[in-house]
Formats: C-alpha cells, structure tokens, sequence
C-alpha cells in the first residue's frame, strides 16, 4: 500500500519497524526496503521479500554520528573527514563492525556498510525508530532499482504493507561506497558521489577489485540492476539480430543511430550527466512497459557521475550475456 508522506504514515512505519516487519521508503538514490537492523529475524524478511541471497550484505541507515559509534570501530581518521564532507548524503562506509551487528547483516564479514540518508522521509523515519534500519533497494534481487513508490509497488506490492511515497529519487543510483581500512581507502561501487568528489577529500583512494563471489558491500556482483527484457549496448547488436523485432532505445541525449526503434527514451536532453542519472532506472522502468523484445542501450562518457551510470548499465547487460 503506497502511503503519502505525512507524520500519522511515517509512525504507521515506525510501528511496522518496531513490530519486526519490512517498510519500503523513499532516500535521495532509490527507495529502500527496510527493517529493523539489529533485529536478526526482522532482517532475514528483507532477504526473502527480495529473493536476495544471504551472501549478499546490505546496509544499515542511520540519522546520528553517536549511532556510527555504536555500530563501528573507527581506525583511519580520514572516516571524519569524509563523513564532514559528504553526510548526510549518498556515500555509504564499510568499516570495522562491532558486535552489536547481527551477522545476516553483514553476509559473516567482520565489517559493515554504513550510510546517513538526506531524505528528509528517510531521516524522519530512522530518528523515530530510534534504531539503523538495514535496507537494500526495494526490488526482486537482481531487477531494476525502484526511483519511484510505483516501482516498488509493481515489483513487491504484494510483500510489503507500506511504501512511504516520498517522489522521485534525486540522485535514481544507489550510494557510492568507500571501504576505510587502518591505513587504506578503497572505492567499492561507484554510485551518487563521484570519484573525482572522493579524491578531492581522499588523495590516496583506490579503486578495489572485487570478488564476485564473496561481495562486503552490496553491487559486487557481476550482473545486477536489470530489466525484466534483454539488453545490450548498441555496439554489440548486429542489424539481422533485430529483424521482426520491437527494439527500446535508451539514449544520452538524442538517437545517434538509424535502427527503427519502437520507443526511445533520453536520459538528459540537456546533456546534463546528474539528471542522467537521475533518470537512469526511472527510464528502464518505462521502457520494461512498452512490450519489447530488446532493449539497445548508448554507452555514456565514463567521467563523473558516467561512471556510475555505466556500472549500472554494464552489470544490467551482463545479465543477458
């Protein structure tokens, strides 16, 4: 049930949360389904609402700095810094967890990811609770990040009891997430902090290569983010391979091609890359409902928030490879 923002729906999740059960709630990347984080039980709901696999760790929101003492140990001074510069706001720290932290949270690793959302929705939602509230995009594994409370509704409407509608996502990607180690920081997944904003704060950060298979922080995977429809980039697809075809085309700023494409959609006709990624998954939302066979996808220029726009778009592909 898609609830309007107002305090008597906002204690309604609260009391769901309190109760051990899952909300889905609006933050400026994408909505999120949440739970009660150091509720072991009330965590394990968000995994089988969402078919996501326990080796997969998710991340806990916070609204105060005294929570983050709670939950971590801090080793690297350089957590303040980056934590002054960018908090409350769309970067998420892996960090030293303390016992407090229920393992399902943390997928069995000794640490765990932290973030303070700006969402006024989100902040609100966390103060009452008075706890971290532990929660991944509000999705099926593996499919679209919702940007919207109509996207959560049409991909688990029938598995959560409120979806706070707080409109569209500013940033529509997900935190980017920075690993603090004693004496390293490691970027994790790009996301709505771009790297050059990172290095400005952080001279030394490096980017780490993951496992895929034994991810500490979420969007390690090797496919994510999909739609329901395949979908390739443009440079992939052959002419014959689209022959009777009904083709979806998602373009930066206008149609670079002469493919006869059924319906397109532009992710910045101003050329702006924020508002590309602002539109990113709200985008591939509209196209998944337009009756498709395939999905044709133009590559974005990797600088800035580019980068994070084809991370979505390249482990999106990959699902279909």
């Amino acid at each position: 049930m898609i609830l309007k923002n107002s305090k008597e729906n906002i204690d309604k999740a609260v009391a769901e949360i309190i109760a051990g059960n899952i909300v889905a709630f609006p933050t400026e990347t994408v909505y999120g389904l949440g739970a009660n984080g150091l509720n072991p039980t009330a965590v394990a709901k968000i995994f089988e609402a969402k078919q996501r696999p326990s080796f997969n760790p998710l991340i806990l929101h916070i609204s105060s700095r005294d929570q983050l003492k709670e939950l971590v140990n801090i080793e690297n001074n350089k957590v303040y810094k980056l934590i002054d510069t960018f908090w409350p706001g769309p970067l998420t720290l892996v960090l030293p967890k303390k016992e407090i932290v229920p393992d399902i949270v943390t997928a069995g690793n000794p640490t765990v990811a932290v973030r303070m959302p700006q969402h006024p929705i989100a902040k609100r939602l966390i103060e009452a609770c008075g706890k971290p509230i532990a929660a991944p995009s509000a999705n099926q594994f593996g499919l679209l990040s919702p940007t919207t409370a109509e996207h959560v509704e049409k991909q688990l409407g029938d598995k959560v009891n409120i979806i706070l509608d707080g409109g569209k996502s500013d940033v529509g990607v997900e935190s980017t997430i920075v690993e603090v180690t004693e004496n390293k920081v490691w970027l994790l997944r790009h996301g709505g902090i771009s790297f050059e904003q990172l290095k400005e704060v952080c001279n030394s950060i490096e980017i780490k290569e993951v496992d895929f298979n034994k991810p500490n922080a979420p969007g390690q995977l090797f496919h994510h983010y999909a739609p329901k429809i395949p979908m390739k980039f443009i440079s992939e697809i052959l002419p014959n391979e689209l022959d009777g075809k009904k083709v979806g085309g998602l373009f930066f700023q206008k149609n670079t091609t002469e493919i006869n494409f059924s319906h397109i959609e532009f992710l910045s006709v101003a050329g702006d890359m924020r508002e590309a990624a602002a539109n990113l998954f709200f985008n591939l939302h509209k196209l998944e409902t337009k009756n498709l066979d395939i999905i044709l996808v133009e590559p974005v220029n990797k600088k800035g928030m580019g980068i994070a726009i084809m991370d979505r778009l390249v482990k999106a592909s990959n699902r279909y490879r």
